[in-house]
């Protein structure tokens, strides 16, 4: 399996056609465990309209994976990805079970930040969490996200606007620069 980035028993590598079977059935095994932060893609239909998604220019996608199993461990998004003068994005993760508080999310979640920074040329990557999502909220602070502000009614998430907490991290500044 070629991964775009490792670290320890984590390795992160772009979502496929084959991997279909696999996540969906994570995502569905996951369900409850998402619930009502977020729903993963649970079906052949909606797997394929996500990989459609994540290979436009302006969102990236990649599969969170147990390097010692090549078993699907979850899944990181950038979404909404500008160039230009703001050169960011904004991030959405998932661990699937039974990954969950295992430290893949968190090592993943990593690994994609560092890739957006170091290849996709990124310089800001947010993550907007809903109060009460304990664990993303540690997988943001353990990778030095800060807290930038409360979002009321941010995003329409299970079928209601959800009040989302600000959170992101920027890119190291380059010596000299």
């Amino acid at each position: 399996m070629r991964y775009l980035r490792t670290a320890g028993s984590v390795a992160i590598r772009r979502p496929r056609p084959v991997d279909e079977d696999e996540f969906v059935a994570a995502a569905r095994r996951s369900r409850d465990l998402h619930h009502p932060w977020l729903a993963a893609p649970a079906d052949p239909a909606a797997y394929a309209a996500y990989l459609r998604r994540i290979r436009r220019r302006d969102h990236a996608g990649y599969l969170i994976c147990d390097r010692d199993s090549g078993a699907i461990a979850g899944y990181v998004n950038v979404n909404g990805i500008l160039m230009g003068a703001l050169r960011g994005g904004y991030l959405g993760y998932a661990a699937f079970l039974p990954y969950h508080g295992t430290g893949h999310a968190s090592a993943g979640v990593g690994l994609v930040v560092r890739h957006a920074f170091d290849t996709l040329g990124l310089h800001r990557l947010e993550a907007n969490i809903q109060p009460g999502n304990e664990p993303s909220r540690r997988v943001v602070r353990k990778l030095g996200f800060r807290l930038e502000g409360y979002s009321p009614e941010y995003l329409f998430v299970d079928g209601a606007w959800r009040d989302h907490e600000r959170w992101a991290v920027t890119a190291p500044v380059p010596a000299g620069g």
